[in-house]
């Protein structure tokens, strides 16, 4: 409960940050640097689709994300040249209008999210676009908020404990703000409507919970269309107002409560720093045990799934360095950069 919809936006935001520390980290690049930034990171999101592709059309029981992953990087392209100034006061609205505008824009569209991406939902290209940034598992419009909260996070000084101590306070202060607001707001009404209405077609786990206990009910990338009251709850993976945010907040506090640990604990948190250094193939790899070797019905499932994450990254951390996707993403953004150069000249 505690990683349910947390989990997922974490990765997303960390992409925004990654992304911006590729690309000139607090300096935003300009002239050629930003046309060179712009084919790298291009290039990387058809890597992470191509893989997604595969990797989705395996029995593993998991709403592979990477696809929509790529289609995040793409959107993402345009706001490269931007510093934190405006990526995350931007970041703030778009998680704000943009699933207003869903909530409008998908009237017409299917309830559900659909069967996961696979090459062959290539096609019926106008039901994958609509599925990829509307209706999927993870939204890529709506989630493009986390894509530019973490560039607009990336673009901050993060080397600074006087910039990562307000990152950790701010973010924890705006994820219990928007949780608290969403749980009166279902206390003193919106629950009772939101019932009345009832989900329709719309997949969801626990959708008649006890006041209060909406927030804890999972859904599926979006809300239902039944009332425009579900807009207040904050429900993993709703992509509403206040669950963008309040995930943008506890990404921000996770983001900068390691980045203080870390220069404390260096040694015993570089296990955790070499999963973190190849969550691509890592992810990767999860996805093929589960269809594979290791399936969740596996008793201590998850335990293993964790032991073979240690057991993969940190020797290969040590004596390889860059994990195999992780080293062909940079591989290949590097030959982004140098076409753009030749074309230069």
């Amino acid at each position: 409960m505690l990683a349910s919809g947390r989990s997922s936006a974490l990765f997303a935001v960390l992409a925004g940050v990654g992304l911006a520390l590729a690309t000139g980290g607090a300096t935003p690049p300009r002239g050629l640097a930003l046309r060179q930034a712009w084919a790298a990171t291009a290039t990387r999101a058809l890597l992470l689709v191509f893989v997604g592709m595969i990797i989705g059309a395996l029995d593993s029981g998991v709403a592979v994300i990477l696809v929509y992953y790529g289609a995040l990087f793409l959107l993402g392209i345009p706001f490269l040249g931007l510093g934190p100034r405006v990526l995350l006061p931007l970041a703030a609205v778009w998680a704000v209008v943009m699933p207003l505008l869903s909530q409008g824009l998908r009237a017409d569209g299917p309830p559900s999210p659909g069967a996961p991406v696979t090459a062959e939902s290539f096609n019926h290209p106008g039901d994958l676009l609509w599925q990829l940034t509307l209706t999927g598992y993870y939204p890529a419009l709506p989630w493009l908020a986390y894509m530019l909260a973490g560039l607009g996070l990336g673009r901050l000084m993060l080397a600074s404990t006087r910039v990562v101590i307000p990152v950790l306070l701010g973010g924890a202060a705006l994820a219990t703000a928007t949780y608290v607001i969403s749980w009166v707001w279902l206390e003193r009404g919106a629950m009772e409507r939101v019932v009345d209405a009832g989900t329709g077609m719309h997949p969801a786990s626990r959708p008649y919970a006890e006041a209060g206990e909406l927030l804890n009910t999972g859904f599926y990338g979006t809300t239902p269309l039944t009332s425009d009251w579900w807009l207040v709850i904050a429900s993993p993976h709703t992509a509403t107002p206040f669950d963008l945010l309040h995930t943008i907040g506890t990404s921000a506090a996770v983001l900068a409560l390691m980045l203080l640990l870390a220069r404390k604990l260096a040694t015993v948190l570089s296990p955790l720093a070499a999963i973190g250094s190849m969550t691509f193939t890592l992810y990767t790899t999860h996805v093929i045990l589960l269809a594979s070797a290791l399936p969740r019905e596996l008793e201590y499932a998850v335990q293993i799934h964790i032991a073979v994450a240690f057991a993969i990254a940190v020797p290969w951390r040590r004596y390889v360095g860059r994990g195999p996707l992780e080293a062909l993403a940079a591989r290949l953004a590097r030959s982004a950069r140098a076409a753009v150069s030749d074309a230069r000249r």
